[in-house]
């Protein structure tokens, strides 16, 4: 009667590896396929129409598009190594390229803001909702699509790191899979950076629109910001009052509504004070349990002491964590 021989373990796990690297290969051609066609559409039935009929002049072409037509030249000359099987060799070299993706985000905000002012021009937007039919793009927009190589980065992070965790030292491609890995996760963290400031300048600008009054200008600006949110207002006499405060990395401004008496202002905030979040001793007097029934923190300055209070005592325990990062930030 046959038996199967001994179990090898190493040979099993390299066989798991191989079976992986086979998965992760093929997914990434093919996705990568899906890729170029897409850049080449925006390419093909945008930019070089655009250019054509001079709708938009070079710099308005750069700053809606960044660097698309490099990024698309890069992805065919990437596809090229990958079918050919040239997986280590061709993403090391496609890594020399990153920097566009880096110029891309930095240009993200720039190609938003000039495409909605494009769009709120009928002519433009008639020739954007023309070419959006096309049966092409599959009903995908413009909005949509000019996104994708942000996306694409991510994808390529994740897939050449399983690429290169899934290939073994031995293999002739194992050294450049690893780096090209590492570069991709290195530049994946830049354009990450890059996204969180926009965001942050998103939410400042936000702000600034709430806030009225002279004492508002500039409030935001080179400010990093955290939360915000209604807390009570607990004063040493009298009943708490009911304020909006502003969470920044290095002060908390705290602002009461505007009447609505004031038709022009309405639904703004008058700032009232802000505090210096270097000067802050924060201390949670009770809500530590989770339970109901609400919570109190104690905020001492040099010359005041705050005292906030929530009958939500999750969202009081959100502000004492961002309250605390706040605050350490300043003691490093």
């Amino acid at each position: 009667m046959w038996s199967p021989g001994p179990r090898c373990p190493v040979r099993e796990q390299r066989a798991r590896w191989e079976r992986k690297r086979g998965r992760t290969a093929l997914e990434l051609l093919e996705t990568e396929h899906r890729y170029e066609e897409q850049l080449g559409l925006v390419a093909q039935y945008f930019l070089c129409i655009l250019r054509a009929k001079g709708t938009l002049q070079p710099a308005e072409l750069q700053a809606v598009f960044g660097p698309w037509e490099s990024i698309h030249v890069a992805s065919q000359e990437l596809l090229l190594h990958l079918e050919a099987g040239n997986w280590g060799a061709g993403l090391e070299r496609f890594c020399h390229h990153l920097e566009l993706y880096t110029r891309f985000a930095a240009n993200e905000e720039q190609s938003r803001a000039t495409l909605q002012k494009w769009l709120r021009k009928k002519h433009f937007r008639k020739f954007v909702q023309l070419q959006e039919g096309r049966p092409e793009f599959g009903g995908l927009r413009l909005v949509d699509l000019l996104p994708l190589p942000l996306k694409r980065l991510q994808q390529y992070e994740n897939l050449v790191v399983a690429l290169a965790e899934n290939t073994g030292p031995d293999s002739s491609d194992y050294q450049q899979l690893t780096r090209a890995a590492l570069k991709l996760s290195e530049v994946t963290q830049q354009v990450s950076a890059i996204g969180r400031e926009h965001e942050n300048g998103r939410q400042l600008h936000r702000i600034q629109t709430l806030l009225s009054g002279s004492r508002a200008k500039g409030l935001t600006k080179g400010r990093w910001f955290l939360r915000q949110g209604w807390l009570l207002v607990v004063p040493p006499k009298g009943e708490p009052k009911s304020r909006m405060f502003f969470l920044f990395s290095d002060a908390l401004l705290m602002a009461k509504p505007r009447s609505v008496l004031y038709i022009l202002h309405g639904g703004t905030f008058i700032c009232q004070a802000l505090y210096p979040m270097a000067q802050c001793q924060l201390r949670r007097i009770f809500g530590h349990s989770g339970g109901p029934g609400g919570g109190l923190l104690s905020l001492s300055f040099p010359h005041e002491k705050l005292l906030l209070m929530s009958m939500d005592q999750e969202a009081l325990s959100r502000w004492y964590h961002s309250l605390t990062i706040a605050i350490s930030s300043h003691t490093r």
